[in-house]
């Protein structure tokens, strides 16, 4: 569950969205597969967002990108939620609109 929290940590930390996941999976892979299985997931994710956001943010300059930059953001609130809340109940996650870039 806290792999997903921490994909929340963008705003706060420069590239904390992608840290925070990244180092529970890294910490967790091998002593708990479930663990590693959702840490994994939400570092993708916001992999993810991450790249969207910035692709989203160079389109606003002609003015395409501005629905995005809205919408992105709260994508990324709900899904986290969710996957929080699932993680927390013991299912395994899988978001929306996610690239897997770690395997």
């Amino acid at each position: 569950m806290a792999a997903h929290l921490l994909g929340l940590a963008g705003p706060i930390i420069a590239f904390g969205n992608i840290i925070g996941p990244l180092v529970i999976w890294l910490v967790k892979r091998d002593e708990w597969r479930f663990v590693a299985d959702q840490a994994k997931e939400s570092l993708n994710f916001q992999i993810s967002m991450t790249i969207y956001i910035a692709a989203a943010t160079v389109l606003a300059f002609l003015l395409i990108g501005l629905p995005f930059l809205v919408v992105l953001p709260v994508l990324n609130l709900v899904a986290v939620i969710v996957a929080a809340i699932r993680a927390n109940e013991g299912k395994y996650y899988r978001y929306p609109a996610c690239i897997r870039f770690v395997s």
